[in-house]
């Protein structure tokens, strides 16, 4: 994972420069406009967009989508007692956070609980302690459990099965979910797997990128950013 990153910006610029760069496609189809022009009739499909929310973070601090403007943003759910899969998935994620570490402004990293009852802001904080988890742009996020799962099952749609997010409720998805900076899903990845995670990494720059190349400084942009990755 050390060399993924400066590898990924090379790529990047690489294929930037030959104007066909992957960009990773839109997911939740909602509708489709109809738009009349001038005579002309186009249509046009609008994405599922991520409404707002607010948690608390393993600070202690309330957050919100508000406070990660402009920044892509990973998601995953987990829960701190989990003997199974949980471990791995954070350990995955201490990677990508690693190859970012030194653009915090770029990438916002969000592991929501789904155990929150349990999972206290004290909970999480020594869990992020044990993983290695900086804060700066990774919070560990507990709430209400029924506004945590109606976000998983009908905003992030990790979960094909409906539930009232009472006791008996429970959602457990080695699924990571990219969110780009308008705040649409643009990728789900196997958070086990470690081709899925290295997608998932150049992925990121990817979206980040994608609307900036055509801007002036543009690249002297790219180049300054995947030089920290060095």
């Amino acid at each position: 994972m050390a060399i993924l990153v400066p590898l990924t910006g090379y790529l990047i610029v690489d294929h930037y420069g030959k104007n066909v760069v992957p960009i990773p496609k839109y997911y939740i189809p909602e509708r489709v406009d109809t738009i009349v022009k001038n005579g002309k009739t186009t249509y046009d499909t609008v994405f599922h967009q991520i409404r707002d929310f607010k948690m608390t973070n393993q600070l202690g601090q309330q957050v919100s989508l508000k406070d990660m403007e402009g920044k892509v943003i990973l998601v995953d759910f987990f829960f701190t007692s989990c003997p199974s899969i949980c471990p791995t998935l954070t350990k995955n994620l201490r990677k990508i956070q690693s190859a970012y570490g030194k653009t915090d402004t770029l990438l916002q990293i969000l592991s929501f609980s789904v155990d929150p009852v349990r999972d206290s802001v004290q909970t999480l904080r020594k869990y992020g302690y044990d993983y290695k988890v900086n804060p700066d742009n990774w919070w560990l996020l507990t709430g209400d459990k029924k506004e945590i799962y109606d976000l998983a099952r009908h905003e992030f749609f990790v979960s094909v099965t409906e539930g009232d997010g009472g006791p008996d409720d429970f959602i457990h998805t080695e699924k990571l979910i990219l969110i780009d900076k308008n705040r649409h899903i643009r990728g789900y990845y196997n958070g086990l797997d470690s081709n899925a995670v290295k997608q998932c990494a150049t992925d990121i720059a990817t979206l980040y990128l994608e609307k900036d190349r055509h801007r002036p400084g543009f690249w002297k942009f790219l180049k300054g950013l995947f030089n920290n990755f060095s």
